[in-house]
């Protein structure tokens, strides 16, 4: 038998969840410029780590470049909603700002 509350602690994580994410998202300011950043640059977007930076370098260096941001798409484990998230921060020229505030 179940107790009435033992899913409410799942419900409000999956809940929390979102509101995490957009807050850590939201404390970034700038841009990163995915046709010259480093790995560890690109490791400060949403949901990139170590291992999907490399892949973008991988990529970037075999397409000769970005030209638009949907090229991302092609990165394993880069999706239409991890592009949404990533938008924001990315640019295909200038200078990488992007800073964590």
């Amino acid at each position: 038998m179940h107790h009435p509350n033992s899913r409410g602690w799942l419900r409000a994580l999956v809940l929390a969840l979102p509101l995490a994410f957009a807050t850590a998202a939201s404390a970034l300011s700038g841009v990163v410029n995915v046709n010259t950043a480093s790995p560890e640059q690109l490791s400060m977007l949403p949901g990139v780590g170590p291992s999907r930076a490399h892949a973008i370098v991988t990529l970037r260096k075999q397409r000769g470049g970005f030209k638009s941001v949907e090229d991302l798409l092609e990165v394993k484990g880069i999706g239409e909603a991890s592009l949404a998230k990533l938008r924001p921060f990315v640019a295909l020229e200038g200078k990488t700002t992007l800073q964590d505030d």
